[in-house]
């Protein structure tokens, strides 16, 4: 039994120490224009005998009625609207509702809901963010090109640019048919597998920014939880080691 605490004790500091790494990036990415936050998802693994649908040759009438202790799952990201902020920046940008926006760096496309742009030194729109190198794509799937007429560049709610009176390309805002399929890629950015990703019609707010979906205050309550989790479990692993020294001292001593 105390081996059995011992490989409790381990999973859960292994599970806690993955909790506090996702909340500590989620605490680092607070203030990220349009980060969305990830959960860290916890399962309950079965005990060797109930997992393996052959049975198992170290089944326990003692142990079969006991958990297995818990393990990680894939990361799920909540993809609920964040605040938007007005900035009073002609280029950004705010989805209000469902969408990303596609952005490539000339390889791959990804997506984002990071709607600050700027203008790179080609005349290309690009994410303000990072080095400049993912422009941003327009309806026609093409970068968006501005031009050198001067005129002041503003954007409106139906994603159209414009330079003065001349429109120099439009926003598009892409959507996923299963955004549970959507991965992040680095770079707040995201990837999509096994889903296609189409235009939608939706609202944009200009001259604004959708702020972090993540509540730090919530975060904070979950970090401390979490780090009192893996020193309770810590705690366990040595009570578990002092059983098991003291079965080897003194229960299994010959009189």
């Amino acid at each position: 039994m105390s081996s059995y605490g011992l490989w409790l004790g381990a999973a859960g500091m292994k599970v806690n120490e993955h909790r506090q790494t996702i909340f500590a990036n989620n605490m680092a990415n607070a203030h990220t224009t349009g980060f969305k936050h990830d959960l860290a998802v916890v399962t309950q693994r079965l005990i060797e005998s109930r997992e393996s649908p052959t049975g198992s040759r170290f089944a326990s009438p003692t142990l079969d009625g006991m958990t297995g202790g818990v393990n990680v799952r894939p990361t799920y990201h909540n993809f609920a609207q964040g605040p938007i902020e007005r900035t009073g920046q002609p280029l950004d940008v705010a989805i209000e509702g469902p969408g990303f926006f596609a952005v490539s760096d000339g390889a791959v496309t990804r997506y984002t809901r990071d709607g600050e742009f700027a203008r790179n030194r080609n005349g290309e729109l690009v994410l303000a963010a990072g080095d400049g190198r993912w422009r941003l794509l327009g309806e026609d799937g093409f970068p968006i090109l501005l031009g050198e007429t001067g005129g002041p560049v503003s954007v409106g709610a139906d994603g159209t640019i414009r330079e003065g009176q001349t429109v120099a390309g439009r926003l598009t805002v892409m959507a996923p048919d299963h955004p549970g399929l959507l991965r992040k890629a680095g770079e707040n950015l995201f990837e999509a597998r096994g889903t296609e990703v189409q235009p939608i019609e939706t609202r944009l707010v200009p001259e604004s920014r959708e702020g972090s979906n993540f509540d730090v205050m919530q975060g904070l309550a979950a970090m401390i939880e979490a780090s009192r989790a893996y020193q309770m479990n810590a705690t366990m692993i040595q009570l578990s080691d002092q059983m098991t020294g003291q079965a080897v001292s003194r229960v299994g001593r010959v009189a």
